[in-house]
């Protein structure tokens, strides 16, 4: 099985700065869809930054993704990556996390 991950997006720019690189954001995450990584992400209530929740090789793999979202390039928000094993979890999620 693998494991998961929960990556906490924390905006450090007002949120004009973020809005401007928010599409680009985006299109970054798309890829990690498209690669079958990411599960769901969102912007966090109220908005101080957002979560990410997705599956990768490693903890250090999932910090080097995230190295390239547009939000880390343009220096607006930090990424904490949370690593932990899904002990329990619906059925769907069983293709996703390789059982």
């Amino acid at each position: 099985m693998k494991n998961l991950f929960v990556i906490l997006i924390t905006y450090t720019k007002p949120m004009n700065e973020i809005e401007t690189i928010l599409p680009a954001h985006r299109t970054f995450l798309q890829k990690g869809y498209e690669s079958k990584h990411l599960l769901a992400s969102g912007p966090q209530n109220p908005k101080t930054g957002g979560i990410v929740i997705g599956t990768f090789d490693s903890k250090k793999t999932a910090e080097e993704f995230f190295k390239n979202d547009p939000y880390a390039l343009n220096s607006v928000a930090t990424h904490q990556v949370l690593e932990f094993t899904p002990v329990l979890h619906q059925e769907f999620l069983k293709g996703f996390l390789g059982i």
